[in-house]
């Protein structure tokens, strides 16, 4: 079977404006740029000299000492790659030309109310503004869309995220620190990703906790999500799994009444190093036994989803394409979600000794 998840390039990519220049732009953004044969312009960063080793190592010919500075010597044309820290998001927007494109680094908002500021700037501006949510587009994500959208493993009634692993924080310096780890930082991918397959739940219970011996505020977590009376949707997340690789897990699962899909994120197994993904389906067949088929997919999520977030907006920019996928007008309902996890986790559940009052 043939399984089209290469992500649709632009015909003409217009040249990139990247503000900011913090370990994700090496890691992901740029290899991925590269990758697409993307033109990007120009690079900006607070700490000029991280600008510049960055315009160094990919020849990015020109790096300015402000953000107004790179908006005024961009072209026409340019779209912005926002990967700075949350809390400097609106400020930087409202700095952007008004109508511009632009594909701003997840989360959206590190508090729900600025996540509504966010949106508030974007349509103030009439910007074309989407969330860097790639993991919608890792290529093992599109190779299961598109099995599922053409009916082949029947109606979807189970879709689980697991990961059991052990996280470095420590290589997110400004990550580490945030009050709100687990879900905000890590399991906001998961959430989003649930949201583009089943839609909006109606409502979400979840629990995030720490780990008795460190600082994090926040390392593992379990969500669920309440579609109706059968569909079951679970994200659980364990990043303090230090047992070694032998028991570790990293995978999404999708069941449907004629077949299933299992795809191993390997980026998160050992990370930043990985090991390799692995993508597999079963479609039942009468009288038949059950039988996994394992397809090799080019790529994987880093750097190849971030040519996916970037690919939709300038396709939707410039016409070709009338969706804008990761868009700040649908990311704001994921954004909802993580903060109702969180009033979920904050509050509790029933309590089960009052069941046996008087």
């Amino acid at each position: 079977m043939e399984i089209p998840y290469k992500p649709i390039l632009p015909k003409n990519p217009p040249p990139i404006i990247i503000i900011g220049a913090g370990g994700i732009v090496g890691d992901a953004h740029l290899p991925a740029y590269r990758k697409a044969g993307f033109n990007v312009w120009g690079i900006t960063n607070r700490t000029r000299v991280r600008a510049e080793k960055l315009a160094a190592e990919w020849d990015i010919p020109h790096v300015y000492d402000t953000i107004d500075e790179a908006v005024a010597n961009a072209p026409a044309n340019a779209v912005y790659d926002i990967t700075i820290m949350p809390d400097q998001f609106v400020e930087t927007l409202n700095k952007l030309p008004d109508g511009a494109g632009v594909l701003i680094q997840k989360p959206m908002g590190d508090y729900f109310w600025q996540s509504k500021e966010i949106l508030e700037v974007c349509r103030r501006k009439n910007l074309a503004a989407a969330i860097n949510c790639q993991l919608r587009f890792a290529p093992f994500v599109s190779a299961a869309r598109y099995i599922i959208e053409q009916g082949l493993i029947g109606e979807l009634y189970d879709m689980e995220v697991r990961v059991t692993l052990q996280t470095p924080w420590e290589l997110f310096p400004h990550v580490i620190i945030h009050p709100r780890l687990e879900i905000q930082y890590h399991s906001i991918h998961y959430i989003d990703l649930m949201r583009s397959f089943l839609g909006d739940p109606r409502t979400v219970m979840a629990k995030t906790l720490k780990h008795p011996a460190k600082t994090l505020s926040s390392s593992r977590s379990t969500i669920l999500f309440d579609y109706g009376d059968t569909m079951h949707a679970v994200i659980n997340t364990n990043h303090d799994h230090a047992f070694g690789p032998h028991n570790q897990e990293s995978f999404i699962k999708w069941e449907g009444t004629k077949g299933a899909i299992k795809a191993r994120m390997g980026l998160l197994m050992d990370y930043p190093h990985g090991v390799p993904d692995k993508f597999e389906y079963c479609i039942v067949e009468e009288g038949k036994a059950p039988e996994w088929t394992e397809v090799k997919l080019e790529g994987s999520w880093f750097p190849d989803a971030f040519v996916g977030t970037m690919s939709s907006v300038m396709r939707y920019k410039s016409g070709e394409s009338d969706i804008l996928h990761t868009s700040v007008e649908d990311v704001i309902k994921t954004m909802a979600v993580v903060e109702s996890a969180y009033i979920s986790s904050d509050t509790g559940g029933v309590v089960v000794a009052e069941r046996f009052g008087s």
